[in-house]
């Protein structure tokens, strides 16, 4: 099933721009960091003429990681792949899926490093593409997901 890479791309123009990011954790009251801390971002930029589609994150709190994904469509199945680095020196590897304004993220084999879990994000874009409502899950060898936390994204104006 060959598909144009182009149209593959072109469906991820909805992600360009600066986002807010809005975790809740289980138990927290609300999402977010307190006080003065900056809030956490990440930024969606097109590289290489257009072919990839790279996301930075900063998140402003020690214990969450800053990170840079790349991500490339592959015309030769419709599928995407996210390549995910960050600053704790961690590299992983996520098949993606971007259909219906539902994004979605999942990790289920070993690939840079050891599957000591499973992982998976779902995110649902709003009507007017402002705001991705979506939720981290875990999971571990032959059992079922267990919600790990919220996320919200919300477009920078």
């Amino acid at each position: 099933m060959a598909v144009d890479r182009q149209a593959l791309l072109a469906r991820l123009e909805v992600f360009v721009g600066e986002w807010s990011l809005e975790p809740r954790f289980p138990g927290e009251q609300h999402a977010g960091v307190p006080g003065d801390v900056p809030a956490a971002r990440t930024w969606f930029t097109w590289a290489l003429d257009g072919q990839f589609l790279l996301q930075r994150s900063e998140i402003p709190v020690p214990e969450a990681p800053d990170g840079l994904m790349v991500i490339r469509a592959d015309p030769a199945t419709g599928a995407y792949t996210q390549h995910y680095f960050d600053s704790r020196g961690v590299a992983r590897l996520y098949a993606m899926d971007f259909e219906g304004g539902v994004w979605t993220l999942t990790r289920e084999s070993p690939d840079f490093t050891p599957l000591d879990f499973r992982q998976r994000f779902t995110g649902t874009f709003s009507e007017d593409g402002n705001t991705i409502t979506g939720a981290w899950k875990t999971g571990s060898d032959g059992g079922g997901w267990e919600h790990d936390f919220d996320l919200t994204y919300r477009r920078v104006a």
